[in-house]
C-alpha cells in the first residue's frame, strides 16, 4: 500500500466556501445570553452597540447549518490557507505507538496562529458597516497579532488591550502589532474606567482577558463609528474557526483516513471548536463518534474544576451573561502561566457539548506540555506555542495508550501555532525557573462567590 503522504493540501476548488454552524445540528442549544440589567434573554439588536450587525446575527443564529463566506474573506484567506495536514512520522517513530498522529497545523502565517480565520471575518464585516475602528483584548498576542493584520487589509485602525502580563513578558508581539498600525495599551490601564477601578483595587495585578475585554468594550462604546471584537469564545467566532475542521476533514477523506481521537488545546474554545467542527457534525448526526478531548492548563482549569453557570464575560461586569464552564469573571490565573489559555470561562456551544457528553476534557500543567511540546519540537521541527503544547500532550497520551493496548487508532489534533514569540516561556523551561501553579480549591471559590445569582 503506498505511504499516506506526509503533507496533504487542499486545491482551490476543494477549498470550503462556506462555514459550518454546529448549533444548527445540536440537539439541544445552549442557554441564551442575558442582559446584564434585565436578566432577560437578548436578541440580536440588543447586541448592536458592541458588535457589527451582521456577526451579531450570527451571534444568534442557531439554524442556518452554512453560511456563505464572503469573497474578500475567501480572496484574504488564500493568501494563508489552505493550511496543512501533516502526518507526524517521527513522532510516532519516537513514541513508537501503532497510532497513526495527524496534525493541522495554523502557524503558517504572520500572527502564528489559527486566529487570522475569525480576524478576517471581523474586520471585513466591520468594513461592509461603514466602521472606521475595532477595540479588542490579546493574551498571549496571537489575537491582537492576527486582528492587526485583518485591520491593516482592509483599512480599520485598532487598538488592543493587551494583559499587562503579556504586554511584559512578549515585547516582540507588540512590535509585531505596531508594524500592522494597531496602538497596543498594557491592561488594566488608567486609560478607562473599568481599568482605573482594577488598579485602585489592585496596584500590582498582572490583568486578565477579563480586564482587557471589559476596557476594549468601554472604548468602543465611547465612538458610534467603532465596535469591539472578541478571538474567542462566542459563536461568531467558532464558526468561522470552522474553516480548520472543515479543512481537515476534506483532506482526511483524501487519504481515506478518519480520526478515532481528536484532540484540541482549550482556553475560550476558538481553536478546538474550529477544529472539531466538521466532526461533531457527523457526531450530533450519528454518522460517526469520534473521541473529542480538550486540554486546558492546570492554572486555569474551566472545564474540569468550573461551574456551569451563568457568568460575565468580563471582570467589569459590563457584557452579556452566558452560561459556561467558568472560574468566575474576578479569576486571575497565576502570572507564572506562559500561554494565552488565560479566559476564566469557555465557549457556551463547547460548554453546552461537554456537558451532553459529547466531549471530554482534562487539565495538565505547564511544565509537563512543555516536555510534549520540546518532544514534538525535536521529532517534527516545527516549534509549538504554549497553548499547543497542551494538544502536543494530550495526542501523545492518547498514542502512548495505543501503545500499551496495540491498537493503531488515528489521532488528529490541531498545532494552533508557532511558539517564536513566547521564547521566555522556553528559557524558564530550560533553566528550571518554569513553576506549576495549580489553584486550590479555596483560591477558585473566590471567583465562584462572586457568580451572579440567576435563577
Amino acid at each position: 500500500m503506498a505511504k499516506i503522504p506526509y503533507k496533504t493540501y487542499l486545491t482551490e476548488e476543494e477549498m470550503p466556501k462556506q462555514w459550518y454552524n454546529m448549533r444548527a445540528d445540536m440537539k439541544e442549544q445552549h442557554d441564551p445570553m442575558l442582559n446584564p440589567g434585565t436578566l432577560k434573554p437578548m436578541k440580536a439588536e440588543d447586541l448592536y452597540p458592541v458588535f457589527c450587525e451582521e456577526l451579531c446575527r450570527q451571534e444568534m443564529d442557531s439554524t442556518t447549518r452554512y453560511i456563505d463566506i464572503p469573497e474578500e474573506v475567501q480572496a484574504f484567506y488564500k493568501m494563508y490557507r489552505p493550511s496543512p495536514l501533516i502526518r507526524a512520522y517521527e513522532l510516532e517513530k519516537k513514541l513508537g505507538t501503532p497510532a497513526k498522529i495527524y496534525f493541522k497545523f495554523e502557524g503558517n502565517n504572520t500572527s502564528g496562529s489559527h486566529k487570522l480565520n475569525a480576524a478576517a471575518s471581523m474586520a471585513y464585516y466591520a468594513k461592509e458597516q461603514g466602521l472606521t475602528s475595532l477595540t479588542t483584548e490579546t493574551g498571549a498576542g496571537q489575537w491582537g497579532t492576527a486582528l492587526s493584520m485583518a485591520c491593516a487589509h482592509f483599512g480599520l485602525d485598532l487598538t488592543v488591550f493587551m494583559v499587562k502580563v503579556s504586554f511584559q513578558q512578549k515585547p516582540f508581539r507588540k512590535a509585531v502589532m505596531e508594524t500592522y498600525g494597531a496602538n497596543i495599551i498594557p491592561s488594566p490601564s488608567d486609560t478607562t474606567n473599568i481599568g482605573r477601578a482594577i488598579l485602585a483595587k489592585d496596584p500590582n495585578t498582572g490583568g486578565s482577558l477579563g480586564c482587557a475585554i471589559s476596557e476594549a468594550i468601554e472604548l468602543s462604546m465611547a465612538d458610534d463609528n467603532c465596535r469591539y471584537t472578541l478571538g474567542s469564545v462566542l459563536n461568531q467566532v467558532l464558526l468561522a474557526q470552522s474553516i480548520i475542521g472543515l479543512e481537515s476533514k476534506i483532506a482526511m477523506e483524501k487519504i481515506g483516513e478518519y480520526p478515532d481521537i481528536i484532540v484540541g488545546c482549550a482556553g475560550g474554545g476558538s481553536n478546538l471548536g474550529g477544529l472539531m467542527s466538521a466532526f461533531m457534525q457527523d457526531k450530533l448526526t450519528g454518522k460517526a463518534d469520534p473521541r473529542i478531548v480538550a486540554v486546558e492548563p492546570a492554572s486555569c482549569p474551566s472545564f474540569t474544576r468550573g461551574k456551569y453557570a451563568y457568568d460575565f464575560c468580563d471582570t467589569g461586569r459590563i457584557t452579556p451573561l452566558a452560561r459556561m464552564y467558568t472560574l468566575g469573571s474576578d479569576f486571575i490565573p497565576s502570572a507564572n502561566h506562559a500561554g494565552g489559555l488565560r479566559y476564566h470561562g469557555m465557549s457556551p456551544i463547547l460548554s453546552k457539548l461537554y456537558h451532553d457528553g459529547y466531549m471530554e476534557a482534562i487539565s495538565v500543567e505547564q511544565s509537563k506540555v512543555f516536555d510534549a511540546g520540546v518532544l514534538f519540537a525535536k521529532t517534527e521541527q516545527i516549534l509549538p506555542a504554549p497553548e499547543s503544547n497542551h494538544a502536543v500532550y494530550g495526542a501523545i497520551q492518547e498514542a502512548l495508550k495505543c501503545k500499551e493496548t496495540g491498537e493503531a487508532k488515528t489521532i488528529l489534533f490541531g498545532l494552533t501555532g508557532t511558539g517564536y514569540f513566547d521564547m521566555k516561556a522556553y528559557m524558564q523551561y530550560h533553566d528550571g525557573t518554569m513553576t506549576d501553579h495549580v489553584p486550590t480549591d479555596k483560591e477558585l471559590q473566590i471567583g465562584f462567590d462572586g457568580l451572579p445569582k440567576v435563577d
